[in-house]
């Protein structure tokens, strides 16, 4: 089978990014109960039951420093990117990691390849996003450059930026998001391997039944943070890319 084309990955990827921006923008600004506005006052609501129970859940929340808190206001931007990987990107590799409770037979399945991309995908773009950067083209230039080592423009054509797809389902789930990013993905399968990966002992270990999940769990945090580190550092190397903020 030939290789993809730079404007066949990039078509592929924006596609991804235009599903994973709606769902971080649900993350940060979704707030049904009115939690995250409890958590700018300290009034406890003495007289009110239902309100000190939603103060009480706000505390909560706060002490996450979930975004739209003021605990999230109160972190810098490099501080509220690495939440997204130790929050979210935990998560995230929990699904990543549970297939490999079935061992060997995981590897017959691509699953652990595709969701990892996905995984790897969603947290670098929330990165970018603290950043600055909230271009798709950039976003999707910025992944290409991280999961599929491929240096492509942000005008590589393949990639419609002004689409917002607003037919995307904004109440799905997290790892409902991390799964259809998946399936979006999948036909790069021939570029997984280019993104970073668990080191080889790790990735060895994942072979063996019950403990190849929990092994694939810290693999795969680690090529988290890799990735993280990579996106950082193409971010600082294309400031072009950044938007004023």
């Amino acid at each position: 089978m030939a290789d993809m084309t730079d404007a066949q990955v990039v078509a592929v990827l924006g596609r991804a990014v235009a599903g994973i921006d709606p769902v971080l923008d649900t993350l940060a600004e979704r707030d049904p109960l009115g939690l995250k506005a409890h958590t700018f006052h300290d009034d406890p609501h003495t007289g009110s039951k239902i309100q000190q129970l939603l103060h009480l859940l706000a505390e909560g929340l706060d002490l996450t420093d979930w975004p739209g808190t003021r605990g999230w206001t109160e972190r810098s931007t490099r501080s509220r990117a690495d939440w997204w990987i130790t929050r979210i990107g935990t998560v995230n590799t929990i699904a990543v990691a549970y297939p490999g409770v079935f061992g060997a037979w995981s590897r017959r399945l691509p699953l652990t390849s595709v969701l990892g991309f996905a995984n790897q995908a969603m947290v670098l773009v929330a990165i970018a996003r603290e950043y600055g950067v909230t271009d798709r083209a950039h976003q999707v230039e910025m992944l290409a450059s991280v999961l599929c080592d491929r240096t492509v423009g942000a005008g590589t054509g393949g990639a419609d930026p002004t689409n917002q797809s607003g037919d995307t389902d904004q109440r799905r789930s997290l790892i409902g998001a991390v799964w259809e990013t998946a399936m979006t993905l999948r036909s790069l399968s021939d570029e997984f391997e280019r993104r970073p990966q668990p080191i080889l002992p790790l990735r060895m270990l994942a072979y063996i039944p019950i403990v190849g999940a929990p092994v694939l769990y810290v693999g795969e945090r680690f090529a988290l943070s890799r990735a993280a580190a990579l996106g950082r550092a193409w971010i600082a190397d294309h400031p072009a890319a950044v938007t004023a903020q």
